[in-house]
């Protein structure tokens, strides 16, 4: 990647940036639900997570079309590339940086740290695929975690709002589950063999194998809080009278 070209990605990730903090903004003149005005503390995580569904349903989408429109692509994992993908990880890197700092801003570090540790370690992943042009074909097959994230999202929303459709929120739990499996945990476990097996444990491909490594583990602790709180609630501890108002975990 050329100077201009890198100079261009950073242009494209700082306007990422603009339209999410414009996103943000829409997010605050929509109409809440009742539930969540009479809790102050949830009005943040509520528009914060409007503006990370907007992103995964748009990154989601994106992501398959990149795959379905250049299925070659994931024949050479390491050296692939496509102008569609390289936006989408410009796309996406605007993201998480935009969620970073309106959680600092909104003083919802300490709530959301989670989340903190897995946008630094996107990002700074993102960043070197971006200034070496190598792994971006990884970095989609990643991105196709937004897929799942729409109805991780959907959970929160719904679970906030506290929507008298027990219906809704059970036929939700199911496509979760599915798509968790399907667009989560089937493309980490695939790149986490591939990088084992085929990449070079130096440079950019010993940080990137940390990175996958260290999100692994995280993935499989989320799920199995999902597995607690949606199909096993007789296991979770410690959760009777919890106050979550204002906490963006990735699992409730």
């Amino acid at each position: 990647m050329g100077p201009g070209w890198r100079a261009a990605s950073a242009a494209l990730v700082g306007g990422s940036v603009v339209i999410f903090g414009a996103l943000r903004r829409l997010a605050l003149a929509l109409p809440q639900p009742a539930a969540v005005r009479s809790r102050p503390g949830r009005v943040w995580r509520w528009r914060n997570l409007l503006v990370s569904f907007a992103h995964s349903v748009l990154a989601g989408l994106w992501a398959l079309f990149s795959l379905w429109h250049s299925p070659e692509l994931l024949s050479d994992i390491q050296d692939g590339y496509s102008v569609s993908g390289h936006l989408l990880v410009c796309f996406s890197s605007g993201y998480f940086i935009h969620d970073t700092l309106d959680i600092i801003f909104n003083h919802q570090s300490r709530s959301s740290w989670e989340y903190l540790v897995h946008h630094a370690m996107a990002i700074s992943a993102f960043v070197s695929l971006i200034i070496t042009g190598r792994f971006l074909v990884a970095a989609v097959l990643l991105l196709l975690v937004e897929v799942s994230n729409i109805f991780l999202t959907v959970r929160m929303l719904l679970k906030m709002s506290n929507v008298p459709s027990p219906a809704l929120y059970e036929a939700n739990k199911y496509i979760n589950l599915v798509v968790y499996f399907a667009f989560r945990l089937a493309p980490q476990a695939y790149l986490t063999w591939y990088f084992l097996r085929y990449v070079e444990v130096q440079g950019q491909g010993a940080f990137l194998t940390a990175n996958l490594l260290l999100l692994d583990a995280m993935i499989l602790m989320y799920f199995s809080r999902l597995l607690r709180s949606d199909f096993f609630p007789s296991l979770r501890k410690g959760s009777a009278g919890r106050d979550v108002d204002g906490e963006k975990f990735l699992i409730d």
